[in-house]
This record gives structure tokens, sequence and C-alpha cells, in this order.
């Protein structure tokens, strides 16, 4: 049998595999207190399609402090053909991951021409447990998505160091931008590019064996070359810590000194490794302990294993130089989510090490392979072991993939594997409130509080007082969340609904202005603010506050919604009822079935 034809079976085996491990996500529910809800289902744009408005929303939005225009294309593609059916939008994270997985396969055997450790490599990738929030998740499609056209990109590089042709070179670039625009995930690519140049592509030893004269002519080529690539990873990266800083998200120092930070990263490096190897407990988020500091003893101990470890890999950089290359992967491509600058309270989180595990997986698979030099007992061995541990993948993957069922069951399983994990109690007292769970919610609120008393926390019970009609508690916790962090505008616009519930509409108008000073184009408040005045009877401020919400925002049905009815109220009925109807052609319609009901609009 030829090489081709055992690389389609390969293929064909990792498509069947990746499927028997992570199928049962066609059956899941979205995952609402994720990204699911902002970036599908709670998202207007995405659920209108294709279209120039949608399209600058997608280049102009800022998610979580990304700029994710082509992952919101996809969204968008998956909305117009499944619509609110969630299998769909599973399935087609999982057929992208299934792609970047063949091409590394791809990649690894044609520069490697070892057809079996590019198999078990692409295998361990594929099947690990620790990828399933990155596939089993819609709303992390910005890490799939981003992952396949890296992966792509790397493929598509070694064409162009095999030959230098400008067009694969030009393809390669492209594909990286493609990468960057769906998540900054791969900022680290030219890094990468020039580890690959040493192996498996071996360019860097043809300097080394050049005349001396040359060398530095050689080796200026191969840097040189990577400069577009290092230009466009300073500029996103710039702009999205601009971004971070801009939108709030970046946890003060004041909350996280750097050392504990740099503490963190130490430890979280060795963390990784052993999820890699021992993947059990496994959570979508593991917060930092704010209360306590990290044990000096598990500090020292990652520290003495990386150092012991990258020492190893460099005193056998001649003769195994796949370890080198592939422990540097690891380490650099970590960098980015350490938490050295710390976007949320998180210390880890599976999904950061689908990037990074690449490197560990080629170690694994050509490392065991170096060890046994016998082909006869590598054959016996290893293939009866191979197979044993992709089996064992596969149960875990399956198994794991059965927690991101809905989310009631994704944050109990978060609780029963971490402790006093205030993020997970805080996400399941919010699906708990959205099933009318309201005793077992509220006790999930004040155990997250308990464990951490931040902003965040009083917040998310002060809106779970908003649903039961709590209002002057919602007022009271909204104060404490202004106290501790008083630049949030959120806490503002909803205090000021609290307030507006009490009827103490000074209060509440005082709370909308200062959240519209902290941020003008925030239409929510405008909007809010104009609900205030309407009650007031305040007939044109509220009409100018409506008018400046959809101004912003022309996708907002609430607005057109309480722009009709105050039109409605002062007479103006054609207005309200093409409101009514403009609200209805966004897709919420009861408001103008009522109106008909009522002989207002025909």
């Amino acid at each position: 049998m030829t090489s081709k034809n055992y690389s389609c079976i390969i293929i064909i085996f990792l498509i069947v595999c990746s499927c028997a491990a992570f199928g049962r996500i066609a059956g899941n529910d979205f995952i609402v207190s994720s990204d699911d809800s902002a970036l599908v289902t709670e998202n207007n744009y995405v659920k209108s399609g294709l279209n120039a408005e949608s399209i600058k929303y997608a280049f102009t939005t800022k998610f979580f402090g990304y700029m994710l225009p082509l992952t919101i294309f996809s969204h968008m593609l998956d909305w117009s053909i499944f619509g609110a059916n969630p299998s769909g939008h599973h399935l087609v994270n999982l057929l992208i991951h299934i792609g970047a997985v063949i091409f590394l396969f791809l990649f690894l055997n044609k520069t490697t021409n070892s057809i079996w450790p590019s198999a078990f490599a692409a295998a361990f990738f594929a099947l690990h447990p620790l990828r399933v929030e990155s596939v089993a998740s819609s709303g992390v499609r910005k890490d799939v998505l981003s992952m396949f056209f890296g992966i792509l990109s790397i493929y598509t590089y070694t064409f162009y160091a095999e030959k230098t042709k400008i067009s694969w070179y030009f393809l390669c670039l492209i594909l990286f931008v493609l990468s960057l625009m769906s998540k900054p995930m791969l900022v680290t690519l030219p890094f990468l590019l020039i580890l690959l140049d040493y192996w498996p592509l071996g360019r860097w030893q043809k300097v080394i064996n050049e005349p001396a004269g040359n060398r530095f002519k050689i080796a200026g080529k191969l840097i040189g070359e990577k400069v577009p690539f290092i230009i466009l990873t300073i500029v996103v990266s710039i702009v999205t810590l601009w971004i971070t800083d801009k939108t709030g998200t970046v946890v003060p120092l004041d909350y996280l000194p750097f050392l504990k930070r740099v503490a963190n990263a130490i430890v979280s490096y060795v963390a990784y490794l052993g999820k890699t190897l021992w993947p059990v407990n496994l959570a979508i988020i593991y917060p930092y302990d704010f209360s306590i500091s990290i044990p000096l003893w598990k500090i020292l101990f990652s520290s003495i294993i990386l150092l012991i470890t990258t020492f190893a890999v460099i005193f056998y950089i001649k003769k195994l130089p796949f370890l080198f290359v592939c422990w540097f992967w690891y380490l650099g491509t970590l960098i980015p989510v350490l938490g050295l600058i710390q976007r949320s309270p998180v210390a880890m989180a599976d999904r950061f090490t689908y990037l990074p595990s690449i490197g560990i997986a080629i170690m694994l698979s050509w490392g065991i392979s170096s060890l046994i030099k016998n082909k006869e007992i590598r054959k016996k061995i290893l293939f009866t072991s191979v197979f044993i541990v992709l089996a064992i993948l596969i149960v875990l993957t399956w198994k794991q993939c059965g927690y991101w069922k809905n989310d009631n069951v994704l944050w109990n399983h978060v609780l029963k594997v971490t402790k006093d994990n205030y993020i997970a109690h805080n996400n399941l007292a919010v699906s708990l409130t959205a099933t009318g769970q309201y005793e077992k919610a509220i006790e999930h609120h004040n155990k997250a509080i308990s464990i951490a008393p931040f902003e965040l926390n009083y917040y998310s019970r002060g809106l779970y007082y908003i649903r039961t009609k709590q209002y002057q508690r919602a007022v009271e916790d909204f104060s404490k969340a202004i106290n501790l962090k008083p630049d949030n505008i959120m806490f503002y616009n909803y205090r000021g609904i609290a307030y507006a519930e009490l009827r103490q509409y000074q209060q509440a108008v005082e709370d909308f202005s200062t959240a519209i000073r902290m941020k003008e184009d925030h239409a929510e408040s405008y909007n809010n603010r104009g609900n205030v005045y309407a009650r007031l009877g305040q007939y044109q401020q509220s009409i100018d506050d409506y008018n400046e919400a959809i101004c912003l925002n022309s996708k907002y049905t609430k607005a057109y919604i309480n722009r009709a009815i105050v039109y409605m109220e002062h007479g103006e009925k054609n207005l309200g009822c093409l409101d009514a109807q403009k609200a209805c052609a966004l897709g919420k319609c009861e408001f103008l079935y009522w109106t008909k009901s009522k002989g207002y609009c025909q």
C-alpha cells in the first residue's frame, strides 16, 4: 500500500474518531452563560445575516477585548442556515476542528516523512478532552476558526520553504491575517515559523553548513521573511491591548499583583502539562483564590520542572531537535494566555491549551518513537499502546462533552471538580434564575459573594433581585458594586432600572445620565431614560432619547416598541404603527399584533 493510501486511511480514521468523541455535542443546548449568548443567541446583528449593516458591525464591534469579524461572519452564516437550532452550530465547530486536525497531520507528514508519528500527534491533539470547551461551545468558535486558518498557514509555509515561491508566501500571510481576524490567538505564529525553520524544515542547519561569508546573508533572509508577520503581530497585539484597556476588561494590579500573576504563570505551565497527561477533573474555568497566596513549594516545584526540562531539550538539541522546538512551542504559545496582562479573574482555562498542546503532542509522538529503536518491538508495543490511549481519550472526551449539555449541568459539574469557584456559583445562579428556581439561585449568589465579594458578584445578584422584583435590594447591591468599581456603566444602568421600578424617577434619570456621560453611544441607557421621561409625562424628552437609541442601534426592537407606545399615547397612531411594524420586521411582532387587535393599526 502506498504512502498516499495510508494518508487517506489516516484522515478517514481521524474524522471517524473525532465524530465518535465529540458527536454528542449535537444534542447539547447553547450555553447562554458563556459567549454563546453575546455572540449568537441574543445578537440581533448575527440573526439578521450578512448585509451592509451587519458587516459594518462585525468590523467595528469589540467582544471581550477582541475584534472578531471573521468569527462573527461565520455565526451569521450559521444562523441563516440553522436558526436557533444549536445542533448545527455545534457541528460546524466540530467540522472546523477536524479541518485543523487534518492539516496538522498533512503538515507533519509532509515535513518529516514519518506517517505514523504524524498520525498519533494529530490524533492525540484531536481527541484530547482538553479540546472539549473549544469544540462544544458555539461561543468559542473563535478558537477553532483561528486555529484552522493558523494551521493552514503553517502548512502553506512548508510549500514556501520548499520552493520559496512568492505566491505561497503571500497565501501564508493571507491565512495568518484570516486567523487573526477570527481571534488574535496566533499572534505567536512568527515565533513558531522561526522554530519550524530549525525542525522539521531544517533551514537553520543549512545556514550553519554555509561558508562563513554567506551565513549572515541567509540568516538575515530567514528572519527578514518573517518581518511582515512580526509587524502584523505587533499591530494586532497593540490594538487588542488598547481595546482591552478601553473596555475595562483588564484586572487591575490592586486586585491581582504582578508577582502573583508571575507565580500563577509558572504553576500553570506545569498544571497544564499535568492535565494533558492525566485529563481528569477538567473544568471550563479555574478562578484565582484571592484570599491566599500560591504556596511557595508549588512555585519552586514547578520552576524546577520547567528549568530541568528546558536545560534537557537544549542539551539534546542536535540529537533530538524536535524536543527543543516542541518544548518552546509549548512555552511560547502559552505566554499570551498566562494572565500576565490579566483580562479576567481566571487562573487557568482548558481552552487556553488549544494551540500550545500541539507542541506536547509532537513531543510525545516522536519522543516515544525515538526511545524504542527496534522496529519489530516498536510495532508490537506502540501500535497496541496507541490504540489503547486513543480509545481512552475518546471515552474521556465523549464523557466531557456530556457536561456541556446545558448551563445547569455544566456549572454543577464545575462545582464538583473545583473548590470555592465563585464564578461557577454565579453562573449557576443565573441559570437557575432563568428556569425559575429562585431559592436555589439566591443560595449560589450568596455563596459567590461570601467567597469573593467583588463588584461583579454584587451586580449579578442585583440582576437576580430585579428579575424577582426585589428592587430595593437590587439598588443596594448595585450601589455596593458602584462603590467598588465606579466606572462601570452597567451598574448605573441597572440601578437606574431598579430606581424607576421604585418610582424614584429623579435618581433613575441621574443614573442613566451618568451612564450616558461615561459612554455616549450606550443605546440601552438612552432607551431606559426615555422610559422614565415617558412615565413623567415628558413627551419630547422621551422621544428624543428613543430616537438616539435607535440611531445608535437600528435593530433595537425595544426602543421601537417603546417609542410606538409613546406615539400612540399622544395620538400619533400612524407613527406608532410604523414603529410597531419595524419591530415586527426585526422579529418582535407581539406588540404589532396587539395594536391590530385593538384596531389601532391595519
